[in-house]
């Protein structure tokens, strides 16, 4: 399976990421919240939100860049955040 998650810090909720993995959700919050994603390191701790899971990896990885892009920022504060 693939996921595209979406987090929010729990210091400064104001601060949110999308992201992809292969690995499954909690192992890849462990290494945000550990540090180990410069894109994160800042506002951690981070917590999830929502995430998604993909059969298909293209359609995985075009649902992440949909929710970091345009209109798909909508679509994720309307409905996830």
């Amino acid at each position: 399976m693939y996921y595209v998650y979406l987090l929010e810090s729990l210091d400064d909720p104001s601060k949110r990421y999308v992201g992809f993995t292969e690995k499954g959700v909690p192992a890849r919050l462990e290494e945000h919240n550990s540090g180990k994603s410069i894109h994160t390191n800042k506002h951690k701790p981070w917590k999830c939100v929502v995430y998604v899971a993909f059969e298909d990896k293209v359609k995985a990885e075009t649902f992440e860049t949909y929710l970091k892009h345009g209109s798909g920022h909508a679509f994720a504060k309307k409905h996830f955040w």
